[in-house]
């Protein structure tokens, strides 16, 4: 029971501050809240408005004995407050919806630049899944949270208040009421919240665990297939799937119940109301357009509060979607951004240093230590070592992927580190081990370096790359459909599209970790040729195992222990 009591203010604690910085961390939702104030102030005042005018032609017309025509300018004034409401109202939710459009573009922008540029290793720690709901869905959700449920607390906040101050001199009896009964809505609203904030804390993390089961299961649905394992995921996916379903129809009938006390409380508070107001006029002691006012405003009353507890609902799949994304910005950066950035140097013009590095990982000790290394320019280096030696944390370091935790890597006496990492990367092309084919043509697959590359461009690319034969052999030829979603490429013909991106590069420097591992002799020739070729006019570094990759080197190194030796090739027959 203690251990209850203590999370649920925790919780509470976590969801203010979530909303706080929501609010803060954008521009552009404080501008949104500032015109949704302006609005709701509006809005309130032309209800009042609306509800004295419609009194005062009621009671002028059956109890004055006024005709149509002299009341003829109330009616105009009413028709008017009718369509400025409309208009208000669509204002009121178009503000809501521009500023939840705006917010959530600019927090997805956050989330990429936090990804790709601050944490660019992320995605290989964590579950790629999870981040998807929550770079897709989980911003997604915070549109309930912007664009309804913050503009219904403005009118939660304004509409009673107002309402109350213009009833009391009407009749204070029924203000009373008003006042009394006007509280309890609320009250129940936070004890409902209470109930329902673990249970769709608990239900977004089990849709983030089932997305990203889902997302891995499909990415290995091959090698399951191969093992004859993928019969056996269909359990765990539907035994997910099933506890999802259980915690959303919990959150639904927590929902509806909340909503039916609501209702219930509105609905009792408006008929003390009308018995108040009804004994007075019978005794007497209240008129009639009085009457009506206080009627007219007493469901008014409770209508902002009463939408105030169904938009919460609507809104608390956000809130808990934000934590979560709240969590992966306040993430330790793995590279620092310096705020004023210096121009970057050609690693081309000026090779590249290397002094000092090293790098310690938790529960492996130091990958690289004190690591030294000089590329000249137009160089061609080879590494190789053992698997697990820091080749490819060498490799993430230059392309500053990663900070070290000692050394320091410069271009030209530059340190790296000082100038801007995205303008860096420009510099290099890199052919990872297993490169990414994006859902495309295999025409915009090649031109992802250079998207203006023409068609000689890229027919010469193809020719460099050895791709020209799977060309020729596509259906649609360059136009093929690849990737996630399209014809499916061997790990030779991969790699070799890779290369044929970077042969459209203009890049000066290039970034090769283990391009022709996983290949067949075959493969292994042909991508070791356009290495050759690739290499020729640039600074290069090559990682991998083979030698037949590093055959064209100017010289070969060993990263072994976190240190760098010269390369002695074992006797002919032995493992490299």
């Amino acid at each position: 029971m203690a251990r209850t009591e203590t999370r649920a203010p925790d919780s509470s604690r976590r969801a203010r501050e979530t909303q706080r910085r929501l609010v803060r961390s954008s521009g552009s939702a404080r501008a949104h809240i500032a015109l949704t104030v302006a609005l709701g102030l509006g809005a309130t005042a032309l209800i009042i408005a609306q509800a004295t005018l419609l009194a005062m032609v009621i009671a002028g017309v059956f109890m004055d004995g006024q005709s149509l025509g002299d009341v003829s300018g109330l009616l105009i004034w009413l028709a008017l407050i009718a369509v400025a409401r409309g208009l208000v109202s669509l204002g009121f939710e178009s503000s809501g919806r521009f500023g939840a459009a705006r917010v959530m573009s600019e927090l997805r922008r956050r989330l990429a630049e936090r990804l790709l540029l601050v944490n660019p290793g992320t995605t290989r720690h964590d579950h790629s899944g999870e981040l998807v709901a929550q770079a897709v869905d989980g911003v997604e959700a915070l549109e309930a949270y912007f664009a309804r449920y913050l503009p219904q607390v403005v009118l939660a906040a304004t509409v009673p208040i107002a309402i109350l101050a213009w009833v009391f001199p009407y009749d204070w009896k029924a203000g009373l009421i008003l006042a009394i009964t006007a509280p309890l809505i609320p009250l129940f609203m936070v004890l409902i919240g209470l109930l329902t904030e673990g249970r769709t804390r608990r239900r977004w993390s089990l849709l983030s665990r089932l997305s990203s089961h889902f997302l891995d299961l499909v990415a290995g649905l091959q090698t399951l297939r191969a093992y004859g394992r993928a019969e056996s995921q269909a359990d765990s996916i539907a035994a997910v799937g099933e506890r999802y379903r259980r915690e959303t129809m919990g959150a639904l009938r927590i929902g509806f119940l909340s909503a039916l006390v609501l209702e219930l409380l509105a609905m009792i508070g408006v008929a003390m109301v009308a018995t108040a107001v009804g004994i007075q006029l019978a005794s007497g002691s209240l008129q009639l357009e009085a009457g009506l006012v206080v009627l007219l405003l007493a469901p008014e009353l409770y209508m902002p509060l009463r939408q105030l507890g169904n938009q919460f609902h609507a809104s608390a799949d956000g809130m808990a979607a934000a934590e979560s994304i709240f969590e992966v910005l306040d993430q330790p950066a793995r590279v620092e951004v310096p705020a004023r950035p210096v121009a970057v140097p050609s690693p081309g013009e000026a090779g590249l240093e290397i002094e000092g590095l090293e790098m310690l990982f938790p529960g492996r000790g130091k990958v690289l230590d004190g690591l030294n290394l000089s590329l000249s320019p137009g160089e061609t280096v080879g590494l190789v070592g053992p698997s697990g030696g820091g080749k490819s944390t060498l490799v993430s370091l230059i392309l500053r992927l990663a900070s070290p935790g000692a050394g320091k890597i410069s271009c030209g006496g530059v340190d790296l580190g000082s100038v801007d990492p995205r303008e860096w990367r420009r510099q290099i092309v890199w052919v990872p081990q297993r490169p990414t084919l994006f859902a495309g043509s295999l025409a915009w697959n090649l031109s992802l370096f250079d998207p203006d590359a023409g068609d000689d461009a890229l027919a010469l690319a193809i020719g460099k790359a050895g791709l020209t034969g799977l060309v020729d052999g596509l259906p649609e030829g360059m136009d093929t459909l690849i990737g996630d979603g399209g014809r499916r490429l061997s790990v030779g013909q991969s790699q070799r599209v890779a290369l044929a991106r970077a042969f459209l590069s203009r890049a000066p420097m290039v970034l090769l970790d283990e391009p022709t591992a996983h290949l067949d002799s075959d493969s292994e020739e042909t991508v070791s040729r356009a290495i050759g070729l690739l290499t020729a006019d640039r600074t290069a570094l090559v990682v991998s195992h083979r030698r037949r990759a590093i055959a064209g080197a100017d010289r070969v190194l060993e990263l072994r222990e976190g240190r760098l030796t010269p390369f002695e090739p074992q006797p002919a027959g032995a493992a490299t």
